[in-house]
């Protein structure tokens, strides 16, 4: 490891270049940027004609969501063209000039390096300049982890990042807008949580006290009127009501999880009264207690096999090649006991943490497990050929067509896997074309059949495309 002593060393920026056309940096390269309001940042340079290399257009890069647009740049520095490798060897060095020094030159000067082994970390949302263990520079915003003393160096879009161990120091860069709202952030939250120290409930919404649970048995008593399988259970289901300070004071609110470490509360303000309250819990649960119906859901009794066995028929209709020795090593399911409520379940593989199958019916767990069961048949059922379907730019949805390919399987039959993405994203999913389809006598009927599997509003080609593809309609034996 390096010799230098980071508590000592300044970094002299002495090669700043102008904002001009014949000056800019190569596209994609990582700079230190001095803004014309006299702040510090960096970025990666992508202007908006890429093929121009004399573009002044454009913006640099710091992150997701997150640029400083040229316009706003006074001067550039490079970052990539600078190896410290053999001065950060020098134990005895602490001054470090990345360029010559010259009479009348921009130069700025950083320092105040600090070190992970230290066990430092930069503030949530800050953005560094970094010096990496392979000797060159980089920049990017600290993003914290959750619950942990660690983190990463987030600097390019859909999170591309630097970790802490390829992070030899870092020094914080001037503040910015998305630094300044977290600040701001957490100075709310300090007072907020002081505020809530010693929190008041109004008498009249909760003259029944600030326990949850006893809002939720009274509604529990309206609804079993109507309902009278409904449990609290049931209820929950509908992401829960709680009662927590806000501002110093009690109040209602529906519990939307965590979201970056912060627990997000939506405040009901429907009314102003604890039995207004407890008339909008029964309107709110009432579609998942109903959903929850015993007669409806185990209408074929508390036998998992008996629903099993009704899946397995329906889908080897279709599916002729599935056998029960296909599904062992897949999902499996049961009937059991979850927070006083008899539901279905299920776990896959050789696991034992089952998750609730959240269904109002019978019929709809049967659905469930039938697409489990196409999807295992298929997995069993090997490819032998595939064709391409050729495409020119298909876009559905905001979605760009990726691939359209057929493939033969093994038992004759036939599937088709369809790939589409944007910017950051994508996804496949493959169909089973079901002999119904085959039954047609020609290819023209074949394909309103098919069409309704995987229609072309959907998945990007329709008929117009495919009726006109000849090798297509060889490959499906028309």
């Amino acid at each position: 490891m390096f010799k230098c002593d980071h508590t000592k060393l300044t970094l002299s920026f002495n090669e700043f270049h102008d904002i001009k056309a014949d000056d800019m940096p190569q596209y994609g390269e990582f700079c230190l940027l001095e803004l014309k309001d006299g702040r510090y940042t960096a970025g990666e340079w992508n202007p908006n004609d890429y093929k121009n290399k004399k573009s002044v257009s454009g913006k640099f890069v710091r992150g997701t969501a997150d640029t400083v647009d040229v316009s706003e740049v006074f001067k550039w520095h490079s970052l990539e063209r600078y190896d410290l490798t053999e001065c950060l060897l020098d134990g005895e060095i602490n001054y470090i000039n990345l360029g010559p020094e010259k009479d009348g030159i921009h130069t700025v000067q950083i320092k105040d390096f600090k070190s992970f082994k230290d066990k430092q970390l930069p503030k949530k949302e800050q953005y560094c300049l970094l010096i990496m263990k392979k000797g060159d520079l980089s920049a990017g915003r600290w993003d914290k982890w959750p619950k942990e003393n660690a983190g990463i160096f987030i600097y390019a879009p859909a999170l591309a990042s630097h970790s802490m161990d390829e992070v030899w120091a870092w020094t914080a860069l001037s503040s910015d807008d998305i630094f300044a709202r977290e600040e701001k952030e957490e100075e709310e939250r300090k007072i907020e949580e002081e505020l809530n120290k010693n929190p008041t409930a109004d008498v009249q919404k909760f003259k029944y006290g600030t326990d949850i649970n006893v809002y939720y048995e009274k509604a529990l008593e309206k609804l079993r009127r109507d309902y009278p399988w409904a449990t609290i259970a049931q209820m929950k289901k509908k992401l829960p009501y709680v009662i927590t300070p806000r501002r110093g004071k009690y109040i209602f609110g529906r519990d939307e999880g965590t979201i970056m470490d912060i627990r997000v509360i939506n405040e009901w303000k429907d009314g102003n009264t604890a039995d207004e309250f407890i008339d909008f819990l029964c309107e709110y649960t009432k579609d998942a207690v109903q959903n929850s119906n015993p007669a409806e859901k185990f209408k074929y009794g508390t036998d998992v096999n008996v629903y099993l066995d009704k899946a397995y028929e329906n889908v080897k209709k279709d599916y002729r090649w599935l056998e029960r020795s296909m599904l062992e090593k897949s999902w499996h399911y049961a009937i059991k006991q979850v927070n006083g409520d008899t539901e279905f379940v299920r776990a896959y593989g050789k696991k034992k943490d089952y998750s609730v199958v959240d269904c109002g019916s019978a019929e709809s767990f049967i659905e469930t497990v039938e697409y489990d069961y196409r999807n295992e048949a298929l997995k069993a059922n090997p490819a032998v050929a595939s064709y391409d379907v050729p495409f020119g730019r298909v876009e559905t949805h905001g979605w760009y067509l990726e691939r359209y390919r057929f493939y033969k399987l093994k038992t004759g039959d036939y599937k088709v896997s369809v790939q589409a993405g944007d910017r950051v994203t994508g996804g496949t999913r493959d169909f089973y074309i079901t002999p119904y389809c085959f039954e047609a006598k020609t290819y023209d009927e074949f394909l309103d059949r098919y069409l309704q599997i995987v229609p072309g509003y959907s998945f990007g080609l329709g008929k117009e495309e495919l009726l006109a593809d000849e090798k297509l309609k060889e490959f499906l034996g028309y």
